[in-house]
């Protein structure tokens, strides 16, 4: 529940500025897709080559389908008032159902060696997604 409230304050400030001076509806989804870009490069070279942690327990949440409904929003209504009220509950509603589907395999049960029988998604604390 935090992630979606914390990281929608640069891509609203991103697309205000490239709405604002430039007229592109592309702010958050330029925004989010470099955040991205510097999450996985964080995670490959820190956890998984520093640290040796699996790369699939560090995956950062999916906010790609959030920007995009936000740089719609803009361009749809052209109101910054509009897009904060709508764009931003769309962009919060959206993030747990866009997140299903690459979580969607670690809800397999498996036996764990110390004993219970538990699914991968709740070693990883995804358990409730």
């Amino acid at each position: 529940t935090l992630t979606p409230i914390l990281l929608i304050t640069f891509p609203a400030a991103t697309q205000y500025f490239m709405w604002g001076k430039m007229r592109l509806p592309i702010g958050a989804t330029f925004c989010v897709m470099t955040l991205h870009f510097g999450q996985w490069m964080n995670r490959i070279f820190n956890f998984y080559m520093w640290a040796w942690f699996p790369v699939n327990f560090t995956t950062p949440g999916l906010m790609i389908p959030s920007a995009i409904f936000l740089d719609v929003t803009l361009m749809m209504t052209g109101s910054y008032m509009f897009t904060a009220l709508f764009g931003g509950m769309g962009w919060s509603l959206l993030f747990y159902p866009a997140n299903w589907t690459w979580l969607a395999p670690f809800h397999l049960a498996v036996k764990h060696p110390s004993g219970p029988l538990m699914s991968v998604a709740d070693l990883m604390g995804m358990g409730m997604c």
